[in-house]
């Protein structure tokens, strides 16, 4: 391991945007890996699902919106908390930015170190990070379920269980049966865990499963279009965050340490993830998680930039 940078400190290379239309005026914003962002257009305004990381990648999002609409941008949802699918928010220039009541408490609880820490982490997907004007907080929160109404398009927001975070949401589409999911779902990209909830998530995938959606607009990886593919991207979802926790779990409840874990989940994942996009980043941080959760530290723990490279030292020792 002493060879490998941490995290995605060396990944400079840019990504192929694409613009994927996955239902009647509903886009995903996808660029191979990176955070995508889901558009939902109505008669009278249209919503962001997930922000990016800058302004200035929001700008891109935006130009892309502007081929097709020129409707106002009225709302900015949050899936959760993650500064890489928040601090672009401004870009909107937004009435409401929502996000779910338990998103709101963890931005207090820890926005500012998962800022300070994401951004160590993945400098790329910080371009422009200057114009960033401070946390991305929302002016409307609900607990369960909202409903916003587009004009002629009323989108259904909702908490389906714990899952990437102990605050993510969903964007439900009735009209065209079309959902926005966050990390809760990735297509052929790895899982981020780090503050993740593994028993959780796979009933969560299956609450989605349930609406039986057409079309998803993931997390990362690329535009889900049709059920087969949307069935697909639940079943590799769930095998991943399952082949994770797995050999972790085993090695944590017979006192085990970090590196043996992270070598038995690496023999579990290897050959079946090592090819997914970002997967030797997210790596570290799941085994850690899924170490803590595995002794029953049910609140994953604050990262921090402190944190980050005091894990990565245990590993590579």
């Amino acid at each position: 391991m002493s060879g490998k940078a941490f995290a995605s400190v060396g990944d400079m290379t840019e990504k192929k945007i694409s613009f994927t239309e996955i239902g009647r005026n509903l886009y995903a914003f996808t660029a191979e890996g990176d955070p995508n962002t889901g558009v939902i257009i109505g008669d009278n305004a249209v919503m962001i699902v997930d922000a990016q990381a800058t302004p200035r990648l929001a700008g891109k999002v935006i130009e892309h919106i502007r081929k097709v609409t020129d409707k106002p941008i009225k709302y900015v949802v949050l899936s959760h908390y993650h500064a890489v699918r928040v601090l672009g928010a401004s870009a909107f220039k937004a009435s409401e930015i929502i996000a779910s009541e338990k998103c709101h408490a963890m931005i207090h609880e820890r926005g500012q170190e998962d800022w300070d820490s994401e951004f160590g982490r993945f400098p790329r997907l910080f371009q422009g990070h200057e114009s960033i004007p401070g946390l991305t907080w929302p002016t409307m929160t609900f607990k369960q379920r909202m409903t916003v109404d587009l004009g002629k398009r009323p989108v259904e927001l909702m908490f389906v269980g714990r899952a990437h975070t102990a605050g993510d949401i969903v964007a439900f589409v009735p009209d065209a049966n079309v959902m926005m999911t966050g990390d809760i779902v990735e297509y052929h990209s790895a899982c981020y865990c780090g503050d993740a909830h593994f028993n959780d998530w796979p009933g969560t995938l299956e609450a989605i499963r349930a609406y039986a959606p057409d079309s998803i607009a993931p997390g990362r990886g690329g535009a889900l279009v049709g059920t087969k593919q949307v069935n697909e991207a639940l079943d590799l979802t769930a095998d991943f965050v399952r082949s994770t926790y797995r050999p972790v779990a085993q090695v944590a409840r017979r006192g085990g340490s970090l590196k043996e874990a992270w070598d038995a989940c690496r023999a579990e994942c290897d050959p079946k993830f090592a090819s997914y996009a970002i997967y030797e980043h997210c790596l570290p941080f799941n085994v850690a998680r899924a170490y803590d959760e595995a002794l029953g530290i049910d609140t994953p723990r604050i990262w921090t930039a402190e944190r980050d490279q005091a894990m990565w030292k245990a590993l590579q020792g």
